[in-house]
């Protein structure tokens, strides 16, 4: 449905290689985070039943990929870290606009965007491990992250007019690709 403006390199994968414990950590907060933002967005719109099954449909997913993450943890031995701000989602978070139509509008694209972004690294993490479990979960995880995005994108189309959706999709890729340039590389997801 559309397309990152910046491409993450190659080289992101080594830090998360190198502690990949700490990713699983990370990895397990970013799911756990995914599942209560569908919750909340199926909370506050309960008078738009296409988001609202949507939405509960992600939120079960997004646990269902938390309990498999928390799995793959307790089989190294690892536990989940206290929860930490994330730079990127907080970065994404000021470009949402007030205002009930553009606060919808801006959600709806800018979680589309965070999941396309999610979709990319967990393809990354996929190439860059060995042949095995680990290497399949994230192939898995990477196409489930794929259908998220273009969800988010057609519930916005469901809502608004095709042209202020484009529109405001393209200042919001322009604004992630800044944001995501700048980000460190670190075994987090972000």
């Amino acid at each position: 449905m559309f397309e990152l403006r910046f491409t993450t390199p190659k080289s992101w994968t080594e830090p998360v290689l190198a502690d990949f414990d700490r990713f699983l950590q990370d990895h397990a907060a970013a799911e756990k985070k995914a599942s209560g933002m569908a919750v909340s967005m199926f909370s506050h719109y309960p008078d738009k039943p296409v988001l609202v099954e949507a939405m509960v449909n992600l939120a079960l997913e997004e646990m269902n990929h938390f309990r498999q993450v928390i799995k793959l943890m307790h089989e190294r031995g690892v536990y989940q870290a206290p929860d930490e701000k994330d730079p990127y989602i907080n970065a994404i978070r000021k470009l949402i606009r007030r205002g009930s139509e553009a606060y919808l509008l801006d959600r709806l694209l800018t979680g589309g965007i965070i999941e396309a972004r999610g979709c990319e690294r967990f393809g990354l993490v996929a190439e860059a491990l060995p042949e095995g479990t680990l290497k399949t979960f994230y192939q898995v995880i990477a196409e489930s992250e794929a259908r998220h995005h273009e969800l988010f994108v057609e519930l916005a189309l469901e809502y608004f007019p095709r042209e202020t959706v484009e529109a405001r999709l393209d200042q919001l890729l322009d604004a992630e690709a800044v944001i995501a340039a700048a980000l460190p590389h670190r075994a987090a997801l972000h």
